[in-house]
Formats: structure tokens, C-alpha cells, sequence
């Protein structure tokens, strides 16, 4: 495996961004793995290069990059990240602080400059991309597959959040323009994607042109896909990426 820290330039700075892929093969196809609330962290860049193992270049933004650089994680006895709900107040407070300086807006911009840095500067293929996003970053995957859905083909958010809200950004505004495949995972319990959302959602996704398949992992609660996470739900996240790696082998094409 090859991996590298690089700087991306964007409209508002520079976006320090994690690449990694096989050391032979290329070009191939991108994937992007957009992060939770937490930021970035080892545990992410691990996912990353579990996704490169079968062919891909994967990467990961910082999208905090514009407030410096942010980095928190909370460890129990047994080495395992603390949950938000598990912190204390104070500093369940510093965690959730940038996530209010983000928009999909923002995002949307970001991976713009993004795209433009791999096609000039990576091993990778011409054509369609592959996303996966946590927590906000499912909801990130959406509103980047539908600004750019001539190359985001293959996305997927597992326990995303607010996918449906009054925000004026809000992914469920323009639902028709994704292509390719969607794919959500979601938590049996999960505050921020209930299920009446659920269920709304996939009536609207029912009349797009986009393939949409979503799984609720019963016994599953928010976080549950992050391996390193004190509530890790192992079953869970193991069926998100048999669903995960087989829409990429179809929307991406063989490697």
C-alpha cells in the first residue's frame, strides 16, 4: 500500500487530505470517505485502507480545515472511542463546536477542489467515483452525489444525519439528480434518522433516477459502523460492506 498526506488547495485554504492505494495496478477508481462530528482520526484513515486493500484510492478530507487543525477522540479503559452521549457535558461541547462552521455548501465546494487535485495529481481512473460517509458525512455523500453526479456513482451513508430538514442546503431538495447507486445504513435506534424519516425518504427516492437500497440493523445504534467506537455493532457494519463493495464492483466497473 502507498499512502501520503497531501495538501489541497481550495477557495478557503489549504485541505490537508489522506490518500492511499495499492502499490500496483493503477489507475484506480477514487472513493472518498467523508468524516463524522469527530474529525479526523487514525480510525478513519484504517478505513480507508481497508478500502484500498481491494483496488481503490481511497481519500479522506478534512473538512474542519478551515478552523485549523481539529482532532478529538476520548478513549475508555479498554481502548475503545467514547460515544458523544457517554462524554462529559464540556466536552461533548468541543466536539459538536465545528461541526456548526460546516455546511453542505461548504462541502460541496470542497470536493470540487478535491476531484480536480485527484484527476491532476492521483492514480486514478477517468470516470465514476465511490463515496462513504458517517454521521454527517452521510449526509455529505448525498449532497456531493448530486452536485457532481456525473462522477459520484457509487454512495453510501451509513447512520447519516438530517438527511431530511429545513435547512436551505438540505440533501432531500434535490434527490433527482443523483445517478448511480445509493445505499444508507442505518441504526434500529437513532435520534438523528427515525424512523418516519426513513421511511420518507425512501418514498421520495422511490420516484428518482437512482438505484436506492437502505438495511435497518436491528440492535444498532447511532455510531454503530466505526470500529474503533465503544458501540461498535460488528454484524452491522460487516453487512454495510458486503452491500458497499458490491456497488462498487458494479457503478465503478472491474479493476
Amino acid at each position: 500500500m502507498k499512502e501520503q498526506i497531501v495538501q489541497v488547495s481550495t477557495a478557503d485554504g489549504q485541505m490537508e487530505t489522506f490518500i492511499v492505494h495499492p502499490e500496483t495496478g493503477g489507475p484506480f477508481p477514487a472513493v472518498t470517505i467523508y468524516m463524522d462530528v469527530w474529525g479526523i482520526r487514525e480510525e478513519l484513515y484504517d478505513i480507508a485502507r481497508r478500502v484500498a486493500t481491494v483496488g481503490y484510492c481511497a481519500v479522506v478530507p478534512d473538512l474542519y480545515y478551515r478552523l485549523g487543525r481539529v482532532r478529538h477522540a476520548f478513549y475508555d479503559a479498554n481502548g475503545r472511542m467514547i460515544s458523544l452521549h457517554s462524554l462529559p457535558e464540556a466536552d461533548r461541547a468541543k466536539v459538536v463546536a465545528p461541526l456548526g462552521t460546516l455546511t453542505d455548501t461548504m462541502v460541496i465546494a470542497d470536493t470540487g477542489s478535491l476531484i480536480a487535485y485527484l484527476d491532476a495529481n492521483a492514480p486514478v481512473r477517468p470516470g465514476p467515483m465511490g463515496s462513504i460517509g458517517y454521521c454527517m458525512g452521510g449526509r455529505h455523500v448525498v449532497s456531493v452525489g448530486e452536485a457532481f453526479a456525473e462522477r459520484f456513482r457509487a454512495s453510501a451513508g451509513l447512520h447519516p444525519t438530517s438527511l431530511i430538514s429545513e435547512r436551505p442546503d438540505s440533501p432531500h431538495l434535490h434527490l433527482d439528480r443523483l445517478r448511480g447507486e445509493l445505499y444508507c445504513g442505518f441504526a434500529e435506534v437513532d435520534p438523528y434518522a427515525p424512523l418516519s424519516m426513513i421511511e420518507e425518504l425512501g418514498t421520495m427516492l422511490g420516484k428518482c433516477p437512482v438505484t436506492y437500497h437502505h438495511e435497518i440493523h436491528q440492535g444498532s445504534v447511532h455510531g454503530y459502523a466505526l470500529p474503533d467506537r465503544d458501540i461498535y455493532h460488528k454484524a452491522g457494519a460487516n453487512r454495510d460492506w458486503e452491500i458497499i463493495f458490491a456497488m462498487f464492483r458494479r457503478q465503478l466497473g472491474p479493476m
